[in-house]
């Protein structure tokens, strides 16, 4: 069996090369910069040039192919889909979002998902929720630098995944039966305030983090001047904007009752073991947080 992999160095991408290589499975990696991406994998794993943006580039890589892990690229998935098609691949998952199955993205991840799933092909979508993932892009910048977290909604919570338990379902889907035509949304196994989060971020790295709470428009101001992840997401995370973009009440974040939500699923519905914590994603990340920071006392 050989899977292609798109996306193959991202946060999830890359964790599935690894289960796949471990698996046995031929992997060929896509990139548009082979040369920089062949440092960041085993021998074993072939590195092709391609572009998702540019889908005739991908032709030579999906010569004699099985299946294709598929990062979203809305613009172009149904030619990306169509030259899959042709080239004999027989299988697609689609890293998607769990804002699918909520409704709330209607023009990212769906068309992905409706360009393969009218492709005649095998399918499987995995849809995950809020990555654990991102508090280490929201929060790392200010913990290595001051032992701070500045947050808006201290006591908001949710059900944050662990990226290993996204990647053990998307192996899964690429390499055993009965997953097609299945759509796994993934949520983590514990209800979790930010408060909470910080306090196991702390824990994790053996130091004391301050909890400063802040007004949404000033965590708004933060996140813009931090960059990165915080300045590309600030709206959203604060509540000026919707996941679609429009105007929002910062406040209604507050309001919102998750109890109306009923249990959620998570990706041990789907390989039978225990989903990770967040207190385990933190001890994984640990090391994250710490980068830069000195180390003595701790």
């Amino acid at each position: 069996m050989r899977i292609l992999m798109t996306g193959a160095t991202g946060n999830v991408g890359r964790l599935v090369v690894d289960r796949l290589v471990r698996a046995g499975v031929t992997v060929r990696a896509l990139s548009r910069d082979p040369a920089r991406a062949r440092v960041r994998f085993a021998e074993d794993v072939e590195v092709v040039e391609g572009d998702l943006a540019r889908p005739q580039s991908m032709a030579p890589a999906l010569k004699g192919v099985d299946g294709m892990y598929l990062f979203p690229h809305a613009a172009t998935a149904p030619q990306v889909v169509a030259l899959a098609g042709e080239a004999g691949v027989r299988r697609i998952v689609v890293l998607s979002s769990g804002a699918v199955t909520t409704g709330y993205d209607t023009d990212f991840h769906l068309p992905v998902e409706h360009a393969v799933e009218s492709s005649g092909l095998e399918w499987t979508h995995v849809r995950p929720g809020e990555f654990m993932l991102n508090k280490l892009w929201l929060w790392g910048p200010s913990i290595r630098a001051e032992r701070i977290i500045r947050e808006p909604l201290p006591d908001a919570a949710w059900y944050p995944v662990h990226e290993q338990d996204i990647a053990d379902v998307a192996t899964a889907a690429l390499i055993e039966d009965g997953h097609q035509g299945a759509a796994y949304t993934l949520n983590g196994p514990e209800l979790i305030t930010r408060r909470a989060q910080v306090a196991a971020i702390a824990a994790a790295i053996g130091a004391e983090i301050r909890l400063e709470v802040v007004t949404p428009a000033q965590a708004r101001e933060l996140y813009l001047a931090q960059g990165g992840f915080a300045a590309d997401n600030a709206d959203f995370l604060t509540g000026f904007k919707d996941y679609s973009g429009a105007e929002a009440d910062p406040s209604a974040k507050q309001e919102f009752d998750l109890a109306m939500l009923g249990p959620m699923s998570t990706a041990e519905e789907v390989t039978g073991r225990p989903t990770r914590t967040f207190a385990e994603w933190a001890h994984d990340h640990a090391r994250d947080f710490l980068a830069g920071v000195p180390s003595a006392g701790f």
